[in-house]
């Protein structure tokens, strides 16, 4: 059977109201992963997880080798909220974490209307030349103020929050990013930038959040977010 996008969504909201995962106004922070399994989270236009993302000593882990590659989405989306989780990157690793995405078949990959948060091995990875693609980075757009970033196969602790299109990440504790979205600063960082002319980039203000598959191995935990 041919399987539509409806179809797609429908199972979607299914598994929402399964997985629980629809987070009301006001509530505390909350568990995004059990540490278990990975219940809450699917392939980008997938219905459920493919077998390439597993649960590995309570960490969600990416293996690039295994069958049904693709980025990881929560069911929910989200518009004002604080995330935070650990990451850890293999040697020459990259990865990120995508907010605001917009799942549609129109779109074939999550950074087309996602805002992306670096994950990089700033050590040995290839694209650790320019400033605005290392750890913490806003991407391509903002460099990390500081270089707190701990070496591949290490944890790193990430807070991101946005609130009302005001973006703040936090790497390791030390306050890495901080901008407002639509702001004359913003405007000038998308102009400079390989999105300026995606039109639908950073477009939808309530979105999914992804963890990146970038053909290297990583892995997630402790992943919890907290609406605003």
């Amino acid at each position: 059977m041919k399987f539509s996008f409806l179809n797609l969504l429908a199972v979607v909201l299914i598994s929402q109201s399964v997985h629980g995962q629809s987070v009301t106004s006001g509530a505390k922070q909350q568990s995004l992963f059990d540490g278990k399994t990975t219940k809450g989270w699917h392939t980008y236009l997938k219905p459920k997880a493919e077998p390439a993302w597993t649960v590995v000593q309570g960490a969600l882990q990416l293996n690039p080798k295994a069958e049904g590659q693709g980025d990881l989405v929560t069911y929910g989306e989200y518009e004002n909220f604080e995330l935070t989780l650990e990451w850890n990157i293999s040697a020459g690793g990259n990865s990120g974490i995508i907010f605001g995405v917009h799942e549609d078949p129109a779109f074939q990959a999550t950074y087309e209307t996602g805002v992306e948060m670096q994950i990089l091995d700033d050590k040995s990875a290839e694209d650790n030349k320019k400033a605005t693609h290392r750890a913490g980075s806003l991407y391509d757009m903002k460099a990390p103020a500081q270089n707190v970033v701990k070496p591949a196969g290490q944890w790193n602790l990430v807070k991101l929050r946005k609130q009302n299109g005001h973006l703040t990440f936090w790497l390791n504790g030390a306050k890495v990013v901080d901008t407002q979205m639509g702001s004359a600063e913003w405007k000038a960082l998308l102009e400079n930038s390989k999105f300026k002319t995606w039109k639908n980039f950073a477009a939808y203000p309530k979105g999914h959040i992804a963890l990146q598959d970038h053909g290297h191995p990583v892995s997630f935990r402790n992943i919890k977010i907290e609406l605003l």
